[in-house]
């Protein structure tokens, strides 16, 4: 083949501007004074945001907030004074609480925009509240822990009419416009197989229920961190991390990663809900990790294999998700010295005339073999956000509800979250009981066993229609003082 290189324009971009809000993205809030010469912001054109989790992710979403001249900081709530010290020396004239419930109430004329970066589990109840009360709202991924208050956040955002944005980075990022272009030039065909893996989790997984009762470090307020999980003795095993690998309060490798992997998959391609999903896990738990146990700690590894309709009636598309180490098997066109993706992870299109790769995040997406990056220059045609995500949500919410548009807005954000979390469905389901099949084989010291089973979903009634027993992970049961609506 030639090395001259080929230029390649071809746009069918209307479903992807709508996913990613490159309507707006351009768009910059420049305050009146600012025009009128003086340079000077009036606190009428500032964004009022209050931060629900100072520490952690919630220091670095805030700060990112903050970046803006066009924001105040001006509540800050954390259950724990330890994690928050940092955010609290940063913005000393911000009111400081432990209970979001607290601030919002006392706050609310106080406040324009929230965000929210609590552990997965009261993500949904402090967003929601928020936008109940009229406040825009930027959530850290995943957008909630459970399916069903996916389906609540998103329906709010619509009924309360406010500015959202859910914290996938990647999504406001350049690598995956770059990726939506090449793959419309039609260049690898129609896509069929999907691969999508990650080297998390790293931290501890496939672990046994602490039993020891720890002494609850001082600062930290245990029954506001718990939210919405059952009551429990404190211990050390959960925080300030490692929560991610307990079902009752993170949603593992796939909830914290697939977010940001899986995003290009979802913008990218005419997909909507899977319809059949199935899984299968490590068999660590031989060890430590007892089948009692499962699923309050999510396993070391697993794959997850979705099958999602195509939007335009023309079939479907495989997509495979693994983590913990697990890779796919190296594209022949891929060298062997060449990388697989990068450290974090990555994602493979494989289509009926070739094969598309990028990094996590949807970074450097190229074409294989990548020698054929050499000899083709796809040319720009969608809009990048060169704010970046924060920024992008802090303007719009200055913009207004319907003037501007964001590139994970929960009408997009919230079927996206769905979909990964049907997979935690089938790895929450691996090791429960058919209770109409008979004469189940044993494990285990007489512990029955029921194994892999591909389950059928039925996205508009948010419903497994083979299985009953995967339902009850639809939905949690909330503890006493946490709703929604």
């Amino acid at each position: 083949m030639s090395n001259k290189k080929t230029h390649i324009k071809k746009s069918s971009r209307r479903k992807f501007m709508k996913n990613t809000g490159m309507a707006a993205a351009g768009f910059m809030i420049v305050p009146r004074h600012v025009l009128g010469g003086t340079g000077f912001i009036a606190p009428s054109d500032k964004l009022n945001i209050a931060g629900i989790g100072a520490g952690g992710k919630g220091q670095s979403d805030i700060a990112s907030f903050a970046e803006s001249p066009n924001v105040n900081i001006v509540s800050l709530c954390d259950v724990d004074d330890r994690q928050a010290v940092k955010s609290r020396e940063a913005f000393p004239k911000a009111s400081y609480y432990n209970d979001f419930r607290e601030m919002l109430e006392k706050e609310s004329s106080n406040i324009d925009a929230v965000s929210v970066s609590t552990p997965d589990h009261n993500h949904a109840v402090a967003a929601y509240q928020a936008m109940a009360m009229g406040k825009h709202v930027y959530v850290q991924k995943p957008l909630t822990h459970d399916i069903w208050e996916a389906r609540m956040l998103t329906e709010a955002a619509k009924k309360f009419k406010v500015v959202t944005q859910m914290g996938n980075q990647g999504g406001s990022g350049d690598g995956v416009r770059k990726m939506k272009e090449i793959y419309d030039t039609g260049i690898i065909g129609d896509v069929h197989t999907v691969k999508c893996w990650t080297n998390r989790a790293i931290w501890p997984q496939a672990l046994q229920t602490p039993t020891k009762k720890d002494r609850i470090p001082k600062g930290l307020n245990w029954d506001l961190w718990l939210g919405t999980a059952a009551m429990r003795d404190y211990n050390d095993a959960y925080l300030p991390f490692d929560w991610r690998g307990w079902s009752d309060f993170g949603t593992g490798a796939l909830g914290d990663m697939a977010c940001h992997i899986m995003d290009p998959v979802y913008r990218i391609l005419p997909i909507l809900y899977p319809d059949t999903v199935e899984c299968s896990v490590s068999d660590s738990f031989k060890g430590n990790f007892e089948y009692k146990d499962y699923p309050k700690s999510f396993p070391n590894s697993s794959k997850i294999h979705l099958s999602y309709p195509r939007t335009d009636g023309k079939g479907k598309i495989k997509v495979t998700w693994m983590d913990g180490g697990l890779l796919p098997e190296r594209p022949e066109e891929l060298g062997d010295d060449e990388a697989l993706g990068n450290w974090d992870g990555g994602v493979l299109f494989i289509g009926t005339k070739g094969k598309l790769m990028a990094d996590c995040y949807g970074a450097n997406p190229r074409l294989l073999p990548l020698s054929l990056n050499e000899q083709f220059e796809v040319e720009q045609t969608i809009a990048r956000v060169p704010e970046g995500h924060y920024l992008q949500w802090v303007n719009a919410c200055m913009a207004g509800y319907g003037n501007a548009e964001t590139s994970s807005s929960f009408d997009y954000a919230g079927p996206f979250t769905e979909s990964i979390l049907i997979g935690n469905l089938a790895l929450k389901s691996y090791f429960e009981v058919d209770p109409t099949v008979e004469n189940q084989s044993f494990w285990g010291g007489g512990k029955q066993y029921y194994g892999r089973k591909r389950l059928q979903w039925d996205a508009a009634n948010m419903k497994i229609t083979n299985f009953e027993p995967a339902n009850k992970y639809v939905k949690r049961t909330y503890r006493e003082g946490y709703s929604l609506g």
